[in-house]
């Protein structure tokens, strides 16, 4: 694989990560994960294990209808086998008990991969918030 091909398939994770919570397709989602990865900054604690991130995932997105994560671009800095991003994203919820109030997100993620098996998982995924606004509270 080329540097840039090798570039585009780690920015192609992230890519999919945020289709897969947007489309709510949890197997699209799930596979972007290590076994063994390391969730920090969108809960108190650190969270272990792609299992339980997902289903925690799941449990948050009850609360929400439509959801849009954008991102920026992506910085990438590969280190044979091994990789990290910075993403900024703005991610706009809206709430199921009201439809017309809608929860906006400016975050930056941090992110680490590592190629496994010849397919880029994260491994470790923190949330940097920047800000959240609520419209029609």
């Amino acid at each position: 694989m080329t540097a840039l091909e090798t570039r585009l398939a780690i920015q192609d994770v992230m890519t999919r990560y945020a289709a897969g919570v947007d489309d709510r397709n949890m197997e699209q989602y799930r596979s972007c994960f290590a076994d063994d990865v390391e969730i920090v900054g969108f809960g108190p604690e650190t969270l272990a294990g792609a299992d339980n991130w997902v289903e925690d995932v799941k449990n948050k997105l009850e609360a929400f209808g439509e959801t849009q994560h954008m991102l920026g671009p992506q910085l990438v800095d590969i280190d044979g086998d091994n990789a990290s991003t910075r993403v900024d994203v703005q991610a706009m919820h809206y709430l199921k008990t009201k439809p017309d109030s809608q929860l906006t997100l400016w975050a930056t993620y941090l992110t680490d991969y590592r190629c496994i098996d010849g397919a880029w998982k994260i491994v470790r995924h923190e949330l940097v918030r920047r800000g959240t606004h609520i419209t029609n509270p």
